[in-house]
């Protein structure tokens, strides 16, 4: 019997008075952690919930996070994260879908709202059994009459609580998938594949006790989730949080908190590297503290990786995973040899494969679908057994990305299968025209997609972000980019840009630009 509470537990009986959180001012300890989610475990107890049951939870990056998230774990239940960028359809679709009997909404502020007009969540009050809304502070009124608060939820309630034995195999985290394949998917994780992740997850990034590491990855997110919290809390370490990233907050904790350990998506290395004023900060100070940095979520190319290394002198460990792996699938393991461009080996206890269109494995250097097995994957999709059947075939899971396997056994993605563009009967791959083109001195950011045509099915696109006060055009942009890539993959239109869309993850939104 194991519930995944545990990892909190430890440290709040034999490190109570260790810093667990830092949150603006406020410093939280392991032991006041476990209080406040004991709390809330005996509130949610009191309603009837327990073993079995689905809560969903969605909030930023704030200390209510974790206190909800193991407060729920304790009880049996299963907890569902919710984005915070969700509108109000999105929400009662997964409401709905997961079955949730109880939902946590954060309030919102005018610097963090949430959802359309900050009040998404609050329409939902009537579509969920038991509904509590977060709010800033505990002792805040509730701004829905009749409507409770989680600091209602915890008044008077006792600050322990006797966890409930969950097997290793129950289900401990809904995540759902992005759902750019058709509508959402709750993949099940059980406390066994989180808490394997996780132990690998603080080991690969030599994550230690007196270390600081950054929550700044949304937590409803299974990177932010498992490789920066749980891990975290595991190893009792001190997590920093950070509920939105902000380039200029991040560089001030990097320097102020002296953070060891940082974890972001691409475009969150192109934030600090594109920052405008980083002289007004001690690069010296931040590079003294700051010893390793993870990327993960999508693909980081090349120049940034580069471009980061040089300015902030710390290496960037590029891995690769997805919700239904737990996430963690191959990383670039501190010990062994890293290869620029390349998500590494397979973790401990993961078999990787590369595949064909039957599923026949491919040798070295050949392009195909990248499928694994192991701890890590999920239990299946919920109540989606057509969709786990065609996910999971003779105990493999089909990722959906494309890539290859060199000589060594490192791993590259080359894209996703859905992201692949056909033109004229050829296969193009994004992410090789983008890393083409990132190198031009005038780009900022680039993203490649396929638009319809009736000449060659599918025609290439590129939406560019310049520098500042950089200048190029199209036709030059264009000319640039077919001197150096296959004549048939360089992209025949230009859309300049202010900005590419992104998810709250941070991860560019090719499916806005399709549309």
């Amino acid at each position: 019997m194991f519930n995944l509470s545990t990892v909190l537990e430890h440290h709040a009986r034999n490190s109570p008075s260790k810093e667990a959180l830092i949150f603006a001012d406020k410093r939280i300890t392991f032991s006041q952690l476990d209080a406040a989610a004991n709390q809330v475990a005996n509130g949610l107890k009191n309603l009837g919930i327990g073993h079995g049951d689905k809560v969903a939870l969605t909030c930023p990056n704030l200390p209510y996070f974790p206190m909800i998230y193991f407060g729920i774990l304790k009880t049996g239940a299963t907890v569902v994260p919710l984005s915070v960028l969700l509108k109000r359809h999105e929400i009662a679709y997964h409401l709905q879908d997961s079955d949730a009997k109880a939902y946590f909404c954060f309030v919102g502020t005018p610097e963090m709202p949430m959802g359309q007009e900050g009040h998404a969540g609050f329409e939902m009050a009537d579509s969920c059994e038991n509904f509590f809304i977060i709010t800033p502070s505990p002792t805040d009124a509730s701004p829905i009459v009749g409507t409770k608060t989680m600091g209602m939820l915890m008044a008077g309630q006792s600050p322990t609580f006797q966890s409930f034995f969950t097997s290793p195999d129950d289900t401990a985290v809904i995540i759902y998938t992005s759902g750019t394949t058709g509508r959402p998917k709750g993949a099940e994780l059980t406390h066994s594949n989180l808490f394997l992740n996780a132990n690998l997850s603080k080991d690969l990034q030599d994550l230690n006790y007196n270390d600081k590491t950054m929550l700044v990855l949304p937590l409803f997110h299974i990177f932010g989730q498992v490789v920066c919290m749980i891990a975290s809390i595991y190893r009792g370490a001190t997590a920093v949080l950070v509920p939105r990233f902000d380039a200029e907050m991040v560089l001030s904790l990097l320097q102020n908190e002296k953070i060891t350990h940082f974890a972001g998506v691409p475009t969150m290395y192109w934030g600090l590297l594109s920052y405008p004023n980083i002289e007004k900060f001690d690069l010296q100070a931040i590079k003294s503290t700051l010893r390793v940095c993870l990327s993960g979520g999508a693909a980081l190319p090349v120049q940034v990786l580069k471009d980061f290394e040089a300015k902030f002198e710390v290496a960037i460990l590029e891995g690769y995973g997805m919700s239904e792996g737990s996430p963690v699938v191959t990383f670039n393991h501190p010990d062994r040899v890293r290869k620029p461009g390349s998500v590494g080996t397979p973790v401990w206890g993961v078999e990787v494969c590369i595949k064909d269109e039957n599923g026949n494995e491919l040798g070295a250097n050949e392009k195909g679908e990248i499928c694994y097995r192991g701890h890590n994957v999920m239990k299946g999709y919920y109540n989606r057994s057509d969709a786990t059947a065609e996910s999971i075939r003779n105990g493999w899971l089909h990722s959906g990305d494309i890539g290859i396997r060199d000589e060594d056994g490192y791993y590259f993605i080359v894209d996703r299968t859905k992201d692949m563009i056909i033109r004229g009967g050829y296969n193009v791959y994004p992410r090789e025209v983008e890393e083409v083109m990132i190198q031009n001195p005038a780009i900022s950011m680039v993203a490649v997609i396929g638009i319809p045509s009736d000449e060659y099915g599918e025609e290439i696109k590129a939406c560019v972000v310049l520098k500042p006060e950089t200048t190029i055009t199209e036709t030059e942009l264009i000319a640039w980019t077919k001197e150096r890539i296959a004549s048939y993959k360089y992209p025949r239109i230009i859309e300049f840009m202010n900005a590419l869309p992104m998810g709250a993850s941070g991860k560019i939104l090719k499916r806005e630009l399709r549309k």
